[in-house]
C-alpha cells in the first residue's frame, strides 16, 4: 500500500525550536582508571591472538596485524579484570567485530542479547541509541560507550516533542518508532520495531493506521508489504539513503551474473534493483545460504568485511559507503573505556521506565 502521508519538523508550525545535532547527551562518570597495559608486538601476543587472526586474515593483511594484535590482547584481558562484555554491531570493524566483541549482532539481536547479559559492564560497540537500549534494558548495569560522539542521523531527525505533535495531529493512532531513536523518542511511542521485525510489529497493533518513525524509506517498505495504512516520518539513514538505483544497474551492467542484496533504509529505486531485500541478520543469512560467487551488499561496507570473513569464498564488490558515526568506534577508544569506565550512558530514570516499555514489548512480542 502507498504511504499515507509524511511529515517531517517543517510540517508543524508549533514545534519546539531547537538546534539541529546528532550529537548525544553528555557522559556520565567515570570510574578509577586501571594501570595501562603494554602495546608491544610480543610473542605472547602474537601466540595469544593468533586463532583471532585467523578468523579475520581474509580482510587484515599480515602487515597491519602486528599494529592491531597488542591492543586487541590488552581488551581482552581487561574485559575479564572488569568482569565487561563488549556488544558489537555487524558496522563495526573486522578488528572489533570479530577481535573483541562478546556478542554481534544487528540492533534485534543485540538488544535481545543483552537482556541476557550476566557481566557488570556492558561496552557498546556501535553508536549512542545502541547504547541507551542496553541501558533501558539493564538499568543497574554500567553501559559504555566507547565514544559519545557516536550519534546516527536517523535519531538526531526526531524529538519527543514531535512524536507528541504526530498523535496530537492523529488522535488514537499508535506509533511505532525505529530502534534508531533516542530513549526520549521511545517513551513517547506505543512499541518498537527494527528492519528484521518491522512488518511483524506494525501488523501485531491491529490498526487500520499506523505511524511510523523515523525511517521514510524503511516506512515505504514496510507499506509495500502490509494493507495497514503507514503514515511515515521524514528521517532517513545518511549511509543507506547515498545509494542510487543507477549504481546497481552499472554492477549487472559490468557483470550480470552478480548477486545484489539491499538494506531496506535504502531508497526505493534501489530495492528494486536488489535480487533479495533484507535487514542485517537477513542479508547474512541469505549469504550463509547462497554462497553466491561474487556480491554486492547494499549496506554500511564493513559488514561486507564481517562477513568475508567468515564466507572468504565469496567475493565482495563493494559500492563502500561508511558510517561516520560507526567508525568513532576504534580499539584505541575501546581499550580506553575499559581502563577509565567511560563514557557512562545514563537515562533519567522516569524516562527510563516509560521508554523500557516500548523496547521490551518489541521483544516480548511473539511470532
Amino acid at each position: 500500500m502507498p504511504i499515507a502521508g509524511i511529515y517531517g519538523p517543517d510540517d508543524f508550525t508549533n514545534r519546539p525550536q531547537r538546534q539541529p545535532t546528532s550529537a548525544p547527551p553528555a557522559a556520565g562518570r567515570r570510574g578509577p582508571a586501571l594501570p595501562r597495559p603494554s602495546l608491544e608486538w610480543t610473542s605472547e601476543v602474537e601466540r595469544a591472538t593468533a586463532p583471532i587472526y585467523e578468523r579475520i586474515k581474509h580482510v587484515i593483511p599480515p602487515i597491519e596485524w602486528p599494529l592491531m594484535a597488542p591492543t586487541i590482547h590488552a581488551i581482552n584481558q581487561l574485559k575479564r579484570a572488569r568482569n565487561a562484555v563488549i556488544l558489537a554491531h555487524n558496522y563495526q570493524a573486522p578488528e572489533i567485530f570479530h577481535g573483541v566483541a562478546d556478542i554481534g549482532g544487528d540492533s534485534l539481536q543485540l538488544a535481545v542479547e543483552a537482556t541476557k547479559v550476566k557481566a557488570d559492564i556492558i561496552v557498546q560497540c556501535g553508536v549512542h541509541f545502541m547504547a541507551e537500549t542496553s541501558k533501558l534494558l539493564n538499568p543497574d548495569k554500567t553501559v559504555l560507550i566507547p565514544d559519545m560522539r557516536a550519534g546516527c542521523s536517523l535519531a538526531a531527525s526526531i524529538t519527543g516533542a514531535d512524536v507528541r505533535l504526530l498523535r496530537e495531529k492523529f488522535p488514537g493512532v499508535p506509533v511505532v518508532a525505529y530502534v534508531n531513536t533516542s530513549a526520549e523518542v521511545k517513551a513517547e511511542v506505543d512499541i518498537c520495531c527494527t528492519s528484521s521485525n518491522a512488518v511483524q510489529v506494525v501488523e501485531s497493533l491491529n490498526a487500520p493506521t499506523v505511524i511510523f518513525l523515523p525511517d521514510r524509506y524503511l516506512a515505504t517498505y514496510v507499506a509495500s508489504k502490509t494493507n495497514v495504512r503507514i503514515i511515515a516520518w521524514k528521517g532517513a539513514c545518511e549511509v543507506h539513503e547515498r545509494f542510487t538505483g543507477d549504481e546497481l544497474r552499472a554492477f549487472r551492467d559490468a557483470d550480470p551474473s552478480v548477486q545484489i542484496i539491499a538494506h531496506p533504509e535504502c531508497p526505493p529505486d534501489v530495492l528494486a534493483e536488489a535480487d533479495f531485500t533484507g535487514s542485517t541478520a537477513h542479508m547474512i543469512n541469505w549469504v550463509r545460504q547462497r554462497r553466491p560467487k561474487r556480491l554486492v551488499m547494499i549496506t554500511e561496507c564493513s559488514m561486507a568485511d564481517n562477513v568475508r570473513a567468515e564466507l572468504p569464498d565469496v567475493e565482495m564488490l563493494r559500492p563502500c559507503n561508511l558510517c561516520p558515526h560507526m567508525k568513532r568506534i576504534t580499539l584505541s577508544n575501546v581499550l580506553e573505556s575499559l581502563l577509565t569506565s567511560g563514557e557512562e550512558v545514563t537515562i533519567d530514570p522516569a524516562l527510563a521506565q516509560r521508554a523500557r516499555r516500548s523496547v521490551e514489548r518489541m521483544i516480548n512480542l511473539k511470532n
